[in-house]
């Protein structure tokens, strides 16, 4: 089995928030394979499925944000898979534009408290990862208010483009085809033509 998390708050306030945008892309992934990702297991949302003939456990962990690597380690236990092969983390990322997407094997926490937990929860930085652009933080905002805060504008049209990409490279990594999705994705995003 491959577990799916994608890293979010719980509650109706972080709807459709910056920082829920691994929510986001699990709602879509769940709508596509018609998964229902309503069963409580420890403090997750979960549900099973098939993606690619391969059987999935899509999450959303509800333990917030900087806790994230408490849920999941819990469901990496439970269901005895190897993080490093057999997880999938999806989450924003502020140093991409918005919709964007970077694909990794590894890797630090990048400043991202959520990941930070789960490296010191799996006692591991080697688990697959998918990065979505949320967009730079504009100078003299709170870096907490910004993640907390919701897309607006034409932001609102290249997330939706960024969770198509998104899906895209969870059914490509699903297909052990992580190098192919990594070479497609990890491209710099060339700027708007003015």
């Amino acid at each position: 089995m491959i577990i799916i998390a994608g890293l979010g708050n719980p509650t109706k306030e972080y709807e459709g928030t910056r920082h829920n945008v691994g929510f986001q892309v699990i709602d879509k992934i769940a709508e596509k394979y018609n998964i229902a990702v309503d069963a409580k297991k420890g403090r997750a949302y979960v549900g099973k499925g098939i993606i690619e003939g391969q059987k999935v456990l899509l999450v959303k962990p509800q333990t917030y944000m900087n806790l994230s690597g408490e849920s999941i380690r819990e469901l990496v236990d439970y269901f005895k898979v190897d993080p490093k092969e057999e997880l999938l983390v999806i989450y924003d990322d502020i140093s991409l534009n918005p919709g964007q997407i970077r694909i990794r094997k590894k890797g630090s926490a990048g400043g991202h408290n959520g990941i930070k937990n789960m490296i010191a929860q799996l006692g591991t930085d080697i688990f697959q990862r998918i990065k979505v652009g949320v967009g730079e933080k504009p100078k003299g905002y709170d870096l907490a208010a910004y993640v907390l805060g919701h897309f607006h504008g034409e932001d609102l049209e290249l997330m939706e483009e960024g969770y198509e990409k998104a899906i895209s490279a969870t059914e490509e990594i699903l297909k052990g085809e992580i190098d192919a999705a990594m070479n497609e994705y990890n491209r710099k995003v060339k700027p708007k033509e003015e």
